[in-house]
């Protein structure tokens, strides 16, 4: 009897042994990559690699820098340099051949009560037409 129990001890102990073992192999596991950034506004983590989508599903082949160096979405920003150009894009250009043509510097408030913005307002809507 105290034989049977002894043995069922031995087992239970080599059991716990082997329990332990897996318990620290899985704590030395390499840690997962976090899947989804958790604070909005952190596309740069997803950009640098540290993260691998960002919390409205954007992976990293769908943000670029733009010209300040903010890490933006790729297509907001063509959609937006779209937007931009189709409206009042084409009236700063126009502007500013009027500048360089009339020669002016610094403010002059376009069409204003002086004769030189309405001067610099018929010249910038003449390149507006073209």
């Amino acid at each position: 009897m105290m034989a049977m129990k002894s043995m069922k001890m031995a087992m239970k102990m080599s059991a716990m042994k082997g329990m332990k073992k897996a318990m620290k192999m899985a704590s030395m596991k390499k840690m997962k990559k976090a899947m989804k950034v958790s604070i909005k506004g952190k596309k740069w983590q997803v950009f640098s690699g540290k993260k691998v989508k960002t919390i409205g599903g954007l992976q990293k082949k769908d943000l670029k820098k733009n010209k300040n160096g903010k890490v933006v979405s790729a297509k907001q920003s063509a959609a937006a340099k779209k937007a931009y150009a189709g409206t009042i894009g084409k009236w700063n250009v126009a502007v500013q051949k009027a500048r360089k043509a009339l020669g002016v510097k610094g403010f002059v408030a376009i069409g204003g009560k002086s004769k030189e913005g309405q001067a610099f307002l018929a010249k910038a809507r003449s390149f507006y037409k073209k």
